[in-house]
């Protein structure tokens, strides 16, 4: 690079020299862009000049140029493939917490019906049972039985909430209000006896 620089400053100083001795010449032949024998010299500058400056942009500018450029996109297509993979992970949690949610409503549903079947079985042996006994004690055993029911049905309420607020604590992380589950499940089981 030294070479080429000191190369370069020789050849300005010839034309520098060059050009202080043919100035008086210059003025006898007017404008000297014009000067069809001073085309040749021009040319060679212009030549000489063109490969100094074409071998220092060659050299200097424009790799300087390309190894920012690439950085760039290197930086870009880092960034690209970096928030492909993100989506792609929120997806996959997203996906994972749909299916947990809708395995634990299966799972409540699931139980809720399993203690529903049972206590309406246990509600259906015992009236077996009562209908058995005497005809005097009728009245009572269906007094008994309308108070085990109602008792079976305010269990199955109070199983329903706790389940429920297990549940929704599990997926969310804090135990939700008691008076909304209370709610939600009252709404659940009066959808359900219709």
């Amino acid at each position: 690079m030294r070479n080429l620089l000191a190369w370069a400053a020789a050849l300005v100083a010839l034309g520098a020299v060059s050009l202080l001795s043919g100035r008086a010449e210059a003025a006898q032949h007017g404008m000297p862009q014009l000067n069809i024998p001073d085309f040749t010299p021009q040319l060679v500058w212009l030549a000489i000049w063109f490969v100094v400056l074409y071998v220092l942009m060659a050299t200097v500018g424009l790799p300087r140029v390309k190894a920012i450029m690439e950085a760039r996109h290197r930086r870009r297509e880092d960034d690209l493939a970096r928030a492909a993979q993100l989506k792609s992970e929120a997806e996959a949690a997203s996906a994972a917490y749909q299916k947990a949610l809708s395995d634990a409503r299966a799972q409540a549903m699931a139980t809720i019906k399993a203690t529903a079947d049972r206590m309406a079985a246990e509600a259906a042996e015992r009236q077996r049972a009562l209908a058995a006994e005497l005809t005097a004690q009728i009245a009572a055993a269906e007094q008994r039985i309308v108070e085990s029911k109602e008792q079976a049905l305010a269990d199955i309420r109070g199983v329903a909430v706790d389940v429920g607020r297990s549940v929704v604590e599990k997926l969310i992380g804090s135990a939700p209000d008691v008076a909304r589950m209370t709610a939600a499940v009252d709404h659940s089981l009066a959808a359900e006896a219709r």
